[in-house]
């Protein structure tokens, strides 16, 4: 599967674009943008992109009004086959977000519903009490995403209703011949859909990539091989900052040695989840680290790691913005993309990731661990790696058993002599290609 040997970019389209929050219906072609940052989404390494919803919605795109007509605010369809053209032109792959379990209120066959009530032929499209009324005095009462009733709940037991989702995929990947959904609240999705999904998925395109989002308990409920690919691993996530906030390497490798550790027991061995620092959902990384040292760290920590890294735009070089302050702060418009050091990192590291075969595939293996230091293992076959992080502001002398005597430091492309002892410089961060020969 490419995904498991990429780098993802995420764009909000809403919001990159400075798109209005409400819908205003008129057309304008502001997708366009994209294709201007395309030199800079391929300095900086990734090779996909992730887009949040396009769709035609309500408001912020997760109220899809229409699954097959691009959002006027955003342009035309058009207009987004020419962005997708021109990614794939440049050898970067597009996933769209499939908002699969709920609708907005403008979806057309809502819409009918609330007007036509029971004579309605898509009253069974959703969960509907006609006896009952809404937060909107409807005159009905229906189930809406965890209480949101902006968000309509799509009966995904109904065949219609799923015939009518696969043919919104298979326009998109004939039309705009994308290369992966990632799946919105993917843990609230029906099973039996998931598995239809992924069937009709794998026989339009037998390399299409299933993402789905989730937060919390067992990945492996809907991440299978008949099921997802893949899932965001929301758990890694708070993890990786924390132990930076707290300093507190070991939780994060908590987590780790659970999910990919050597023993038979972990959960995620042999998976490739999405890895990222922040997202349009969350607080910015540069604005939930306590050290903005730390800030380079905790990307050499995630593409490191076992799974697949992704960089929410604008953080690559260090925006920030507060969840409390609300979600547009999060999905903001910026005029230009700006290069600078962390940018630059950045850019290393997935250049690095994407060329290790071990980084891509290897194990997990805690080799080095205290509170402000980790060392781990990334192992294949036919290669290995270390990557250490010092998250202090003092050096560090390691003491490990590296297994080799010369090691090729790739982030600096410089020899490394375990024989003469290890010093991991202040705020530092190594990734070794162990075994190599002076």
């Amino acid at each position: 599967m490419w995904a498991n040997e990429s780098v993802f970019y995420q764009i909000y389209p809403l919001g990159f674009c400075g798109a209005p929050f409400e819908n205003d219906g008129i057309l304008t072609n502001r997708i366009s943008k994209v294709i201007d940052w395309i030199p800079h989404i391929k300095k900086l390494g990734a090779n996909a992109i992730y887009f949040s919803p396009v769709f035609e919605s309500d408001t912020h795109g997760y109220n899809t009004r229409d699954y097959k007509k691009i959002d006027v605010r955003l342009g035309t369809n058009e207009d987004f086959k020419a962005v997708c053209d021109s990614l794939h032109k440049e050898g970067i792959k597009v996933v769209l977000d499939g908002v699969f379990n709920h609708v907005g209120r403008g979806f057309f066959g809502f819409s009918d519903v609330l007007k036509n009530r029971e004579s309605s032929p898509y009253r069974d499209w959703f969960h509907i009490d006609f006896n009952g009324n809404s937060n909107f005095n409807d005159g009905l009462w229906y189930e809406g995403w965890e209480g949101n009733y902006d968000l309509v709940k799509l009966n995904l037991r109904n065949e219609e209703v799923v015939s009518y989702l696969f043919s919104c995929i298979e326009y998109w990947i004939s039309y705009f011949d994308i290369d992966g959904l990632r799946l919105d609240v993917a843990y609230c999705l029906d099973h039996d859909f998931l598995r239809r999904l992924r069937n009709f998925c794998d026989s339009k395109k037998p390399d299409f990539f299933l993402v789905g989002e989730t937060l919390h308990g067992d990945y492996n409920q809907i991440m299978n091989d008949s099921m997802l690919h893949s899932v965001t691993n929301y758990e890694c996530y708070k993890g990786l900052y924390s132990s930076f906030n707290s300093m507190n390497m070991f939780e994060i490798n908590h987590s780790l040695l659970r999910q990919f550790g050597p023993e038979n027991w972990t959960l995620y061995k042999g998976k490739h989840l999405l890895s990222f620092v922040d997202n349009h959902d969350v607080t910015r990384v540069a604005s939930i680290l306590t050290n903005e040292r730390h800030l380079p760290l905790i990307y050499a920590l995630a593409f490191g790691m076992p799974g697949i890294p992704c960089v929410y735009y604008g953080s690559e070089w260090g925006a920030k913005a507060r969840k409390e302050d609300g979600d547009p702060a999060l999905r903001a418009c910026f005029d230009a993309p700006i290069d600078n050091e962390l940018s630059a990192y950045i850019s290393r590291l997935a250049e690095v990731k994407k060329s290790s075969h071990a980084l891509n595939y290897g194990d997990f293996r805690s080799v080095l661990l205290t509170n402000k230091q980790c060392i781990f293992e990334r192992k294949t076959d036919t290669e290995r790696y270390f990557v250490a992080i010092n998250a202090d502001e003092n050096e560090f002398q390691a003491q490990f058993d590296a297994g080799c005597q010369y090691a090729t430091e790739m982030l600096t492309d410089t020899l490394h002599d375990f024989s003469k002892g290890t010093t991991l410089a202040p705020y530092h961060a190594y990734y070794w290609k162990m075994d190599v020969q002076p």
